[in-house]
């Protein structure tokens, strides 16, 4: 049987669901999760399209887990920034990311 804890830590394929949880989260890691959230979602588009995530982007992410929470955040939204003007230069099929 699976323990609260462990679904709680678990992935979350609702959406509402997943913004419900960060919603509940203190402010500091209510935006990090929520732009780490957003994170994922382009890595899965990602991953739909058959394309890699640039390996400076990866390089910078295995540097942020160091950062405090508030500069995390920062630089996760800029890392979200960057892979939605690299996407943008593919110039892949209309179906957006929201």
């Amino acid at each position: 049987m699976e323990s609260k804890k462990n679904h709680e830590a678990g992935s979350i394929n609702d959406s509402g669901e997943r913004e419900a949880r960060i919603d509940s989260l203190p402010n500091e890691q209510r935006e990090v999760s929520r732009e780490s959230s957003r994170f994922a979602d382009l890595c899965s588009y990602f991953l739909q399209k058959n394309v890699d995530v640039p390996l400076e982007i990866l390089d910078e992410l295995s540097r942020i887990g160091r950062l405090e929470l508030p500069q995390r955040a920062v630089r996760m939204k800029a890392l979200n920034e960057e892979l939605m003007r690299y996407l943008s230069g593919l110039g892949l099929d209309s179906d957006t990311l929201q």
